[in-house]
Formats: C-alpha cells, sequence, structure tokens
C-alpha cells in the first residue's frame, strides 16, 4: 500500500506538472486559421470518400511495404480460443498477456463478441479514418465528411461535444486504456464499440468492473496514475481487447523498437502512442484507411497539442514514453506511398503543394 501511495503521489506531481506548468497554451490567442488550407483539407477528404474504395487494399499495401514484419491474418481483437495463440503471451503487457492467462480467460467469458459488428463485417468495402486528437483539427470544418466513413476510430478521452463541426459526432470504435477513457457518458454513443488497451494487472480489474457494471474498489484505483471512468453506458457486447500482437507488430516489427525489458518504472520508450496503433489496427480491419488530427509539429512549441484543451506541442518534449520522431517517418511512409491518406496533412500534405 505505501508503495502504491508512493506511485500514486508521484504520478500526481506529474501531471500538476504536465497540466498547469509552462506547457499551458491560451486558448484565447488560438493560431489563425489558413482558410485557404481548410478549403483544399474539405476537397482533398471529398475526393477520398468518392473514389472507388478498392476491398484488401490496405492490407496488400502494408504487407508490399513491410513484407514478413506485417501479418495479414492477425485478428483485431483478442478471442476466446486463447490456448491456440502462442504469440499472444510471450511478452508482458502491452505487448503481449504473459503471466495473465488466468485474468484475461475471465474477461473473456464475460465478452460474447470478438469481432465487428455483422453489419460493419458483412460490408464488401470497408472506409476507416482513425481521428486523432491534434490541435490541427481546429477550424478544420471536416466534421460532416468524417462522419461519412464507415468506420470511425476516436482515441482515449478526445471529446466530440462541442467540437462536432470539426471532428463530427460519429464514433464506430473508441480506443483507450483505463486512464484515458473519457468520463462523460456523453461519449459514448450507443451504438459504438470500446476497444480496451491494456497495460497492466488493474487494467485486468477495472475492464471487468466496466463490463459487469460493477464498482471499482478504492485500493485498485490507487493503481492509476489519473482518475478513471466509473461507468461505460455500454452491455457487454459491445467490449473487445485490443490484441496486444498488434502492439508488439507496430513497435518491434515496423518500427523496429527494440525488444521489451523488465524495469521497476517506466518504458524503454519502445511504446507505440493509442494513435500509431490505432493506424496499425485500422489497416487490419479496413480496406481503405485515412486518418484526421495527426501530427506532432515540436518546431512551433507555442501552438495546441489538442483540439480540446490548453496543453502546448511543448509539452510533449517532456515526455519518455513514446519515440514521437520514429512514428512521424513511419506515417509518413504510409502516406507517400499512397497506403493511407492524411486528411489534415498534419504528417504529410498532398494538397498543399511542392513544398509540404
Amino acid at each position: 500500500r505505501l508503495l502504491a501511495l508512493f506511485v500514486v503521489g508521484g504520478c500526481f506531481l506529474y501531471i500538476l506538472k504536465l497540466h498547469f506548468g509552462p506547457e499551458e497554451c491560451d486558448r484565447t490567442k488560438m493560431p489563425y486559421v489558413d482558410l485557404d488550407r481548410v478549403r483544399r483539407a474539405q476537397q482533398y477528404a471529398s475526393a477520398a470518400l468518392q473514389e472507388q474504395c478498392r476491398p484488401s487494399y490496405v492490407k496488400k499495401e502494408m504487407e508490399k511495404l513491410f513484407a514478413e514484419k506485417y501479418s495479414m491474418h492477425i485478428s483485431p481483437f483478442v478471442r476466446k480460443n486463447i490456448n491456440e495463440d502462442e504469440a499472444l503471451f510471450k511478452y508482458e503487457p502491452p505487448f503481449g498477456f504473459h503471466k495473465f492467462f488466468d485474468k484475461l480467460k475471465n474477461l473473456l467469458e464475460l465478452l460474447p463478441e470478438h469481432d465487428l459488428p455483422e453489419d460493419l463485417k458483412s460490408k464488401h468495402c470497408k472506409r476507416c479514418v482513425v481521428v486523432g486528437s491534434g490541435g490541427i483539427l481546429h477550424g478544420s470544418g471536416l466534421g460532416h465528411l468524417l462522419n461519412q466513413f464507415d468506420i470511425v476510430i476516436r482515441l482515449n478521452d478526445a471529446p466530440v461535444q462541442g467540437y462536432t463541426d470539426h471532428v463530427g459526432n460519429k464514433t464506430t470504435i473508441r480506443m483507450t486504456y483505463p486512464e484515458g477513457a473519457p468520463l462523460s457518458e456523453h461519449e459514448y454513443p450507443p451504438a459504438s464499440l470500446f476497444v480496451a488497451v491494456l497495460f497492466k494487472s488493474v487494467d485486468f480489474n477495472w475492464l471487468q468492473a466496466m463490463v459487469k457494471n460493477e464498482t471499482l474498489p478504492l485500493w485498485v484505483r490507487l493503481f492509476f496514475w489519473k482518475e478513471v471512468a466509473e461507468k461505460i453506458p455500454f452491455t457487454s457486447k459491445q467490449f473487445r481487447i485490443l490484441n496486444p500482437v498488434i502492439i508488439k507488430e507496430t513497435a518491434l516489427d515496423i518500427l523496429q523498437f527494440p525488444e521489451p525489458r523488465s524495469k521497476f518504472w517506466g518504458w524503454d520508450k519502445n511504446v507505440p502512442t493509442i494513435g500509431v496503433t490505432a493506424v496499425v489496427l485500422a489497416t487490419h480491419l479496413c480496406d481503405e484507411v485515412s486518418l484526421a488530427g495527426f501530427g506532432y509539429d515540436l518546431d512551433q512549441p507555442s501552438t495546441p497539442l489538442h483540439y480540446y484543451n490548453n496543453l502546448c506541442m511543448a509539452a510533449m518534449n517532456g515526455q519518455t514514453m513514446h519515440n514521437v520522431t520514429s512514428e512521424t517517418k513511419f506515417l509518413q511512409k504510409l502516406i507517400k506511398e499512397k497506403v493511407v491518406k492524411d486528411l489534415t496533412g498534419g504528417i504529410y500534405c498532398e494538397f498543399c503543394g511542392k513544398d509540404s
């Protein structure tokens, strides 16, 4: 218990620094919105939606680009036949479920569904968009276009309420870990899915409580580094567990990060962001993939990091978990090779002109 209190106290101080330090931006001084760029972005997104959808396109292109580093046959979500999947238990979370066989099995017994809903699964060709949290979405006016994709994947607690003009209001999948889950029940549309990313032992406890609509004990809450949702207004059919082999594939195979090592505290900067993981997930779920709201412009430290809060880009300099530079190069490669489209141009802009 003392260790838990020490850990929580340290995390609390870090959160105070993150949210109230010099990295905070003044939202009343938002950067100028380039209306010509907004118009071109909207035209680009509209054109992408009007193109013929190509079945299995993104999987084939990923396999061409990364060969044996990318598997076309990974299940996006964990299924009940876990005894047959040795890769699932090679590493500890978030790269696998080594030492968590029983906890995982108990969770899966509560989840009757392990794939997309039938109406989406049966669709001949699916267009997906992964909506990031980037400040570049501010003023974009892309909401009505993002709503037209078959599958809209949203990340962590990035809100829809109050921002629909720019980010839309359709959510097919909300992908996050316990601390990232929205606290407001309004961010969980009735027909959407909750895809859980599990990093640690208590994440299993939290997810089980959410699925069973139970209260999480106070002692368990002490092990989270920020407040977690007390309830998610879904039935058990709407919960999925992200296959950690996708995180392993993203980090160790595609991004070539070092193998995970046991550490008392922290990570080796080899954990991919939820955003990049969601893009790779989308390549396994969908036929065509676009992304919006991605890109960290670290050369502009005073620009908004997110479209919805006061954090500045400078806040990214303090994080030690993610290798943002490697991830950006990976996404740029996908866009330049025409594997995915960047609708906001924050990673690589195809509608901005030759110098972008």
